[in-house]
């Protein structure tokens, strides 16, 4: 991966290349820890509804607003539905029954549905390592997501006192945090077709306004005490969570991706869940069972594998022509003895 930077900034390169993630892995942490303190609708849209009028005010500023058409707002409106109102909703709901390093590992799993997302829509080869990504990501994402009893008396062939239940398996929150994800991944691939009628950038601020106001109608039809119990510590961690987690975090994403690979740059989006799973631990003393950081554990290979894919693929297609040359020069070198 190659970023331009002038020699002054040389030695906060590296710095910079993570920030993003920092900031998301740590935001999920800062909202864990007020969301017992407000409610999750309530903090999901004021995370999105500020950071989407800043959004609107840079495109603003940097003359990327333009007239709207029809068919525009449409594709606006259904990009709020998914990515703002039901993205967002999701994970205030799963952040409440779930703690944030785990909901961070199912969020980040997105590359995974938005591979098989595109290899319908847009034809996109997966291949051999993306398909064992994929292997891989599910295996991982079942160990987190279901309870350890389960899974150890499946392994044991014990099927019969097995008592599953759906409401249990969503009260955990990991599934919750799995919608959230498929949300995100749909999310994502309607991008090619949105860049078609609205700038991408103005798509983005308007969704998240849009999908935050919704949330916000939605926080005041169905709860109640969304900020009484809210300390001057919770406001911080909100604020945190909405300038630096949401408006700063995407906006340095995206000026990097227009310095650098893309592809290469969403490599390190595994580096997220690490962050939140790290602070989740120090600041909240959130815990996870064997089996869970088995899980955790091939969910990051898995990202890897999916995001990588292209990469790994030419490595070794890039070996396999080493080795064949080689051995042409050592076959050309004993017919010369």
């Amino acid at each position: 991966m190659q970023f331009k930077f002038n020699h002054n900034s040389f030695f906060l390169t590296p710095i910079i290349l993570i920030t993003p993630f920092f900031l998301w892995g740590t935001a999920m942490v800062a909202m864990k820890g007020v969301i017992h303190q407000t409610t999750p609708l309530f903090m999901a849209g004021i995370r999105i509804f500020p950071a989407g009028i800043l959004v609107l005010l840079v495109a603003m500023i940097l003359g990327k607003y333009k007239p709207i058409t029809p068919l525009g707002w449409l594709w606006i409106g259904l990009f709020s539905l998914v990515d703002g109102l039901m993205f967002q909703g999701f994970l205030g709901e799963g952040l409440l029954r779930t703690g944030a390093g785990l909901g961070s590992v199912m969020i980040d799993s997105q590359p995974l549905a938005v591979a098989i997302l595109s290899r319908w829509l847009f034809k996109e080869i997966i291949g051999f390592w993306g398909w064992l990504g994929l292997i891989i990501g599910i295996i991982g994402i079942s160990l987190i997501g279901l309870p350890d009893e389960l899974i150890i008396n499946w392994w044991q062939g014990n099927f019969i006192d097995l008592e599953f239940s759906w409401q249990g398996l969503f009260d955990n929150g990991q599934w919750l945090m799995l919608l959230a994800s498929l949300s995100m991944a749909i999310g994502t691939v309607m991008i090619p077709y949105i860049s078609r009628h609205v700038d991408p950038v103005v798509a983005t601020g308007w969704h998240l306004v849009i999908g935050g106001f919704v949330l916000f109608l939605l926080s005041f039809q169905f709860e109640t005490s969304q900020w009484v119990n809210l300390d001057f510590s919770a406001w911080l961690s909100i604020a945190y969570a909405t300038i630096f987690g949401s408006a700063i975090a995407y906006g340095l994403f995206f000026f990097l991706a227009s310095k650098g690979n893309l592809t290469s740059l969403s490599a390190l989006t595994f580096l997220t869940p690490i962050f939140a799973l790290t602070f989740g631990n120090l600041l909240l003393k959130e815990t996870l069972s064997d089996l869970q950081w088995q899980g955790v554990c091939l969910t990051l290979v898995s990202i890897y594998l999916i995001n990588q894919r292209e990469q790994i693929n030419n490595f070794f297609a890039q070996e396999k022509f080493t080795l064949y040359i080689d051995k042409i020069k050592l076959k050309l070198l004993i017919n010369r003895d």
